[in-house]
């Protein structure tokens, strides 16, 4: 992958058990702050978004052990994956970091050199 290449990147989200255990006021709080946690990633960080996927509709219930939602994008380098994961980080709903009900990760590569429209 050459240096001036931007880096290919799949954050993955999940929420938290404590998301599910939370009263329904806290969790509408929730869906409230995300949106805006995550919105305009291009100008803020320099991504390009390519893509999102919500598997929301089958999968139900605490069991957080998969990724439910994902973000395909172009990051111009690994400073802007580390900000985009720094959301999750930084950004608070009420008293709480938005970690307590939302986690992130993100597996970087390349562009698929197969698979093309």
């Amino acid at each position: 992958m050459s240096a001036t290449k931007s880096l290919r990147v799949l954050f993955r989200l999940w929420v938290t058990r404590e998301f599910y255990a939370a009263p329904a006021d806290e969790q509408q709080r929730v869906f409230e702050a995300i949106p805006p946690a995550f919105d305009r990633l291009g100008e803020r960080f320099g991504l390009t978004v390519l893509g999102t996927l919500d598997e929301d509709v089958l999968q139900v219930g605490t069991g957080a052990r998969e990724p439910v939602s994902y973000v395909l994008a172009d990051a111009p380098d690994l400073a802007a994956v580390q900000a985009v994961c720094g959301i999750v980080r930084h950004e608070r709903v009420g008293e709480f970091p938005l970690w307590k009900y939302l986690e992130i990760d993100a597996r970087i590569g390349h562009e698929l050199f197969f698979a093309t429209n």
